[in-house]
């Protein structure tokens, strides 16, 4: 067989030798596998916070984060407290929501954009490690929300706030069109996995897709933001609240119908190609990185093993937040390990992934054998002529799981790999 090469030379030089077996079977590893480990420590000795933290500081190019407020924000916050982190958030968002309303009513349109949307996402950031149960986790979400909906009228076109109708809900998100000619466009569908709001994924991706001229919709699927509390919680047929996404794009005038693709991070990485074996209306994905079977993936983590008198020797920040994984699954919050069984049937044949396909994964992450035998498989039976298989670089500060840490270096190899496709 011949070695695949991995693309593009500013990312990474690297051959791939895959497996000659195509058996699909994937029993956990014992190299364990933490998804919320980071490679190179930025500012916390708490891994999980500082694998937090990376993920804030990656949304600096997406006007999420200030590296300056960050750094300062960092440095009020105690070692592990769930408390203190969630506490110096809010004190930075309030601060850049006063200036973007001290811009606004001025009239200065663009000031009041830039910091809304900062205040959106340390809102949000102030989330991670906050349980469902605290008076808070609502309110501090429906403010990034609202900052998200003020920053994004802002915009021409406008990023405009959606809900889609599904199953006696309705699926919250954001939608912008590419530009307002009226002409069909490129659309990327981005979706997130077990602790995403759609507003993570508006400071993940979609300026990147702006830029290239692709109409961008995020959604929450059941499972992520505040679905679980109306009892929303993550389900197999991820296909089904997806087709209701790929519905309501296709109904809009400026979506050309052969240019519609789909990105899912984390546990998108399995929801994408599972919807895409059952729509045939997605013409292209990426996955990063792809989770053929989420059961023997969960079952390689440090959650595998998560008794109560493991869990009680964590800090409090990583408690809430695996606490707050489980939730999203519909598990007792008292009983992390139930994760593993839970996530029974989230499982694609890549074999039936028939449209072209990009799996992206960081080098750090794929040092793992679950993950990297995982990506392997699924490459080696993807059907179509049209896939790629890129690691990106530790050394490039694009290691981490998603690659949150290096978004120039991300939105490269998955544009990239839809504009070839799209030509």
């Amino acid at each position: 067989m011949k070695p695949v090469k991995l693309l593009v030379s500013v990312i990474i030089y690297l051959t791939v030798f895959l497996p000659m077996s195509s058996n699909l079977s994937l029993a956990a590893s014992n190299d364990n596998f933490d998804a919320h480990e980071s490679f190179a420590q930025l500012h916390f000795n708490d891994s999980e916070m500082d694998f937090a933290f990376a993920l804030i500081l990656g949304a600096t190019m997406n006007h999420g984060c200030e590296v300056g407020e960050a750094f300062y924000t960092a440095s009020k916050i105690e070692e592990g407290n769930a408390a203190s982190w969630q506490k110096e958030w809010i004190n930075i968002a309030q601060k850049a929501e006063d200036r973007g309303d001290k811009s606004f009513a001025e009239g200065h349109k663009i000031s009041a954009r830039e910091q809304f949307q900062r205040a959106s996402y340390y809102y949000r950031a102030a989330l991670i490690s906050m349980m469902p149960d605290n008076p808070e986790f609502k309110k501090t979400a429906f403010k990034s929300r609202e900052l998200l909906k003020k920053a994004g009228m802002l915009f021409d076109p406008p990023l405009q706030y959606i809900e889609i109708p599904f199953e006696g809900a309705v699926l919250p998100g954001y939608y912008r069109k590419a530009d307002n000619t009226g002409k069909p466009a490129k659309t990327l569908i981005m979706l997130g996995g077990g602790e995403t709001f759609a507003e993570d994924l508006v400071f993940y991706i979609a300026p990147q897709a702006y830029e290239r001229g692709y109409n961008f919709i995020t959604v929450d699927l059941p499972g992520q933001g505040l679905l679980p509390l109306e009892g929303k919680y993550f389900r197999a047929d991820a296909n089904v609240p997806i087709k209701a996404v790929v519905d309501y794009v296709l109904a809009k005038p400026e979506t050309d119908p052969q240019k519609l693709c789909a990105y899912g991070i984390s546990g998108g990485g399995g929801f994408v190609p599972i919807a895409a074996v059952k729509d045939p209306r997605i013409k292209a994905i990426a996955m990063n990185s792809a989770v053929v079977d989420a059961r023997p993936l969960f079952a390689s983590m440090p959650v595998a093993s998560a008794t109560e008198d493991i869990v009680k020797t964590w800090s409090s920040f990583k408690q809430n937040t695996v606490k707050a994984i489980a939730w999203r699954w519909g598990v007792d919050m008292n009983n992390i390990p139930a994760l593993v069984a839970a996530n029974e049937g989230f499982a694609f044949d890549p074999a039936k992934v028939l449209c072209p396909a990009l799996i992206i994964v960081g080098e750090g992450e794929y040092s793992n054998a679950e993950v990297k035998r995982q990506q392997n498989i699924c490459f080696k039976n993807l059907p179509n002529a049209q896939k790629e298989f890129v690691i990106t670089p530790t050394d490039e500060g694009a290691s981490n799981h998603c690659i949150t840490e290096n978004r120039s270096v991300m939105s490269q190899v998955v544009f990239d790999f839809f504009d070839k496709v799209f030509k």
